[in-house]
């Protein structure tokens, strides 16, 4: 009986062990635009870049799209109010590995020409 018991909890412990995911680790960047120009421009961003919106709320700045071919990415993003104009967070995953956050430096520089604000 203790052997069958613990050969279950080891098991279960395995399964759960597999579920769990790294965390997202965000890549932020601060533009001197409204956020809701910040949101609608990076909205449009990545549906320019073949991303499908799946998630999208302007009053709560959140977004979420994805890249329809394989590997999936996917990308995460939480446009907020900053003193200076807006902080834009963005992550992203491939598959269901997150990506380095320095991935995703080139997205938040094609999003800062879209805005105007590049140097």
């Amino acid at each position: 009986m203790k052997i069958r018991y613990w050969f279950l909890v080891g098991l279960l412990g395995g399964l759960a062990g597999c579920a769990t995911t790294t965390p997202l680790e965000p890549r932020e960047l601060v533009y001197a635009t409204s956020p809701e120009e910040t949101f609608r421009d990076a909205v449009e961003l990545m549906v320019e870049q073949g991303y499908v919106v799946r998630h999208a709320d302007l009053s709560l700045g959140r977004a979420e799209a994805s890249l329809a071919r394989w590997p999936e990415y996917r990308l995460q993003l939480q446009v907020s109010e900053e003193a200076s104009g807006s902080r834009v967070r963005v992550s992203a995953l491939r598959g269901s590995q997150p990506l380095p956050p320095r991935l995703l430096d080139p997205w938040l520089v094609a999003l800062q020409h879209k805005l105007g604000v590049a140097p």
